[in-house]
């Protein structure tokens, strides 16, 4: 059986993280290297699916609750305008197995994100 992921060992305690907010299905917590004034990730608490592209094909209605989620915070902490950014693959920087999504949000001009 594979290592719990990081987000799993948050999830059940054994490390510390502050979850900001939460559903029976997804939690959020900031990105503790951040890439913009507001980065949050939104995460499902199953570890099931490694990437987007497996929870987009497996649980769409999960993958469905992830961006509601993700606008919800992006709501109550940013005004509502933000970024979503799912990394898929270790090419595109994914790092940690376990699907996440990114919420970026604030001045992402400032910030160097722009476009």
């Amino acid at each position: 059986m594979a290592e719990p992921s990081i987000f799993t060992r948050i999830l059940e305690g054994e490390i510390p993280s502050d979850i900001i907010a939460q559903t029976d299905n997804v939690f959020v917590i900031r990105d503790i290297a951040p890439q913009a004034p507001l980065h949050l990730l939104v995460i499902p608490k199953t570890p099931k699916y490694r990437d987007v592209v497996e929870l987009a094909a497996g649980d769409p209605a999960l993958l469905a609750e992830v961006v509601s989620v993700a606008k919800k915070a992006a709501t109550d902490h940013a005004g509502g305008d933000f970024r979503l950014v799912f990394n898929t693959g270790a090419r595109a920087g994914q790092t940690i197995y376990h699907v996440h999504a990114h919420v970026l949000a604030g001045d992402l001009h400032e910030a160097g994100l722009g476009a």
